[in-house]
């Protein structure tokens, strides 16, 4: 079997394991998706949602929180994780939305990648949740591990694996295919522990030994 025949499998077996595929994070406007994005690395995306809606409502827009004092931000988003990196980083994209994009979150990969803290992978969650657009797979730590154990890339770089499954995955999929390839990390294909008896890829799936071990 190729890898662009076990590609295809493997979605039609995730959409009709999750035929309605969204991501987690709770937002209403692409600022507050980009937000959220930003403060879900290395965070859980239930966290995430118990820390936006005050943010939100302190700071409703770029332009608010570009005013506020940076302490502030910390203050706000500490139980985030990393929250001082984070809250610098949001604060100047904020200034930079305001200044260069009129208050608007830009709607192109190359527009995103030059507000600080978005690289590829938040970029593309926007691009895809707020505007609809694919232009890219968001290749979080679940993303990845499973395109690898799928053989689907042999790269441990996010970008370099992208890579890989935009040549497998049809463009018009790669925003859904993020999607439930989260939902299937976290319920199925576990990091330490993968559900192998209970997944429906086994018999496509070439990592042998997630198999040895649950059976």
């Amino acid at each position: 079997m190729t890898s662009k025949q076990r590609a295809g499998i493997f979605l039609q077996r995730l959409a009709k394991r999750y035929p309605h595929p969204e991501t987690h994070l709770q937002a209403k406007s692409p600022w507050e998706l980009l937000v959220a994005t930003v403060l879900a690395a290395q965070c859980t995306d239930k966290r995430v949602n118990t820390i936006t809606p005050g943010l939100f409502a302190r700071w409703p827009g770029p332009a608010e929180l570009a005013g506020a004092e940076l302490e502030e931000i910390e203050t706000c988003i500490r139980s985030a994780g990393f929250y001082r990196n984070k809250a610098k980083n949001l604060k100047a994209a904020a200034e930079r939305i305001t200044k260069v994009y009129d208050g608007r979150v830009p709607e192109s990969m190359a527009e995103l990648i030059t507000l600080a803290g978005v690289a590829r992978k938040t970029a593309n969650v926007v691009l895809w949740g707020a505007f609809g657009r694919n232009e890219g797979i968001a290749v979080d730590t679940h993303v990845g591990r499973i395109a690898r154990r799928l053989g689907l890339t042999r790269f441990e770089d996010p970008v370099r694996a992208e890579q890989d499954l935009m040549k497998l995955f049809p463009q018009e999929e790669w925003g859904n295919a993020n999607h439930r390839m989260v939902w299937f990390g976290r319920d199925v294909c576990d990091a330490r522990k993968p559900r192998c008896a209970h997944c429906e890829m086994t018999d496509i799936c070439p990592d042998q030994r997630l198999t040895e071990k649950t059976s």
